[in-house]
């Protein structure tokens, strides 16, 4: 009697997700699921199955996972999808599903940069007036309420899809996707005059080319730093290390029985 197929729940969203889906998809006998929250209207071709939309807290992806027979579970959201992490962790624990948490890692400071961390995006909001008056700001568009009653200051805000609202008072929304180069950015920020950049520590090369350019151009960056994991949750850096925790659940080839 055959073996059902092992099936993996990848809770995307990020680049390691993709590539991470498209190595399972491609092994023989395993069955891998990607999860969206819907958020991007194009999320682009994903290996595998897709769903897109929310479970319904840790008790509907408990459910979810039950019911359609999980075998492992990876969070590799983005590392600030805080809330979507903690239903993972909590739905993981309450079925006993094996789980692992990818982040990719920080970025650090380095010789000329003129780094501000702060812990929120309501913290970033009060130390702006004492940096700049001219805010490059790429922290997601749906973080942009934090700073609406920011007043004084001029916002630059960059998004594939336009920003939900409320937004600061003096905006200006320029529609792009990346990849950016560092040329790219530094010409961004000297057509616009920006003199602080505000973003997440959201780690990859993917985005970094901004704070290479800031750094060129000696401006203050404002760092949200990452909310912290739940406690106890195995984490990894990258695609190589998920593979090779769920290569110990023994992957069944073709045919196993």
């Amino acid at each position: 009697m055959s073996r059902p197929s092992p099936h993996v729940l990848i809770l995307g969203g990020t680049t390691e997700a993709r590539r991470l889906a498209a190595d399972l998809a491609a092994r023989p006998g395993v069955r891998v699921t990607t999860s969206l929250a819907g958020r991007v209207a194009r999320p682009g071709t994903l290996a595998g199955e897709v769903r897109i939309g929310g479970f319904g807290g840790p008790e509907g992806l408990a459910a979810w996972l039950r019911e359609r027979r999980v075998d492992a579970l990876v969070d590799a959201t983005h590392p600030f999808a805080e809330r979507i992490t903690a239903n993972a962790a909590q739905a993981a624990a309450a079925t006993g599903t094996p789980a692992v948490f990818l982040r990719r890692p920080g970025w650090q400071a380095g010789p000329g940069d003129h780094w501000h961390p702060v812990a929120s995006l309501t913290e970033a909001a009060d130390l702006l007036p004492d940096l700049g008056r001219r805010v490059f700001l790429t922290t997601g568009r749906l973080g942009l309420a934090a700073f609406a009653h920011v007043a004084g200051l001029h916002f630059l805000v960059r998004s594939v899809e336009p920003p939900e609202p409320p937004l600061p008072p003096d905006t200006r929304v320029l529609s792009a996707r990346g990849p950016f180069t560092v040329a790219d950015e530094t010409a961004l920020l000297r057509e616009h005059r920006i003199d602080v950049l505000v973003t997440k520590d959201s780690g990859g090369a993917a985005t970094a080319a901004k704070l290479t350019a800031a750094r060129e151009l000696a401006l203050p960056v404002v760092v949200v730093r990452r909310p912290p994991l739940p406690e106890g949750v195995p984490v990894v850096s990258d695609v190589p290390a998920v593979l090779e925790r769920l290569g110990r659940l023994e992957w069944p080839g073709p045919g196993a029985s």
